[in-house]
């Protein structure tokens, strides 16, 4: 395992979630230098409307994707999902940094992702959060990775070590920022802005049509249960998403 995500992975402020059968040693084998991976640029997003208005079809997958919102984006979570349950197929880490919730593991498992993949790391510090989602991002041993950088500022220089490190791995990245910097400059790949009602702005893509308003159907999770494709109900959290608050 890389050595920098297995720092990570041995410090006392990350959780991995196991499955509810056994303890998790869950063990992934990191490619060598070698490794060719698949060509595919991108994954879809889930939803139909949002993928005919990106440049790629889905979410960039060389390149940083920046979400911006109102609230701490609990709200547009799960929104997420159809990508998480798609990523599950790769078995590797899913990576929740700096995260303001945590992963509503009965929901979640329900939806066939595994809660055994779920990786959370809480930085304690700007500077921590910064290199733990890089070395994230480089390990090559996550599928995705959520980082909340919140309402503070970042220099252009720090963002784009993430947007190269993006760029330069199969991981996916999601940065989530306040909708206080969109007036800033960003090197990201993919630029958006997600209110509380669903409606989501392509903000900036690279290659593709900027300033598009898309409109999501309505999500399951938002009524009080949901039923699974195994036909059982489960109870949704309060808001609605999939994620609860860190205690």
């Amino acid at each position: 395992m890389n050595q920098s995500i297995e720092h990570i992975i041995s410090r006392p402020d990350t959780w991995r979630g196991t499955s509810s059968h056994q303890a998790s040693h869950f063990i992934l084998n990191t490619p060598s230098a070698n490794t060719t991976w698949p060509t595919a640029r991108s994954i879809s997003t889930g939803f139909a409307s949002l993928d005919n208005k990106l440049q790629l079809g889905g979410w960039p997958l060389q390149g940083a994707v920046e979400v911006l919102s109102n609230d701490d984006n609990s709200e547009c979570m799960s929104l997420f999902l159809p990508t998480m349950q798609a990523l599950s197929a790769e078995k590797r880490w899913q990576a929740f940094i700096g995260a303001p919730h945590t992963p509503y593991a009965p929901l979640i498992q329900a939806m066939g992702i595994p809660s055994e993949q779920v990786l959370m790391v809480h930085p304690k510090t700007r500077e921590e959060l910064l290199w733990a989602t890089e070395q994230a991002v480089r390990s090559t041993t996550c599928s995705v990775v959520f980082a909340w950088l919140g309402s503070a500022h970042y220099r252009y220089a720090e963002l784009r070590k993430l947007q190269l490190a993006a760029a330069d791995s199969d991981t996916l990245l999601f940065i989530f920022r306040s909708s206080d910097a969109l007036a800033e400059s960003t090197p990201v790949s993919l630029r958006v802005h997600i209110d509380a009602y669903r409606e989501i702005s392509v903000i900036k893509q690279r290659g593709g049509k900027s300033e598009v308003a898309i409109r999501l159907p309505d999500n399951p999770l938002f009524d009080s249960n949901v039923t699974t494709r195994e036909k059982t109900k489960v109870t949704a959290t309060r808001t609605g998403t999939y994620l609860i608050p860190v205690a």
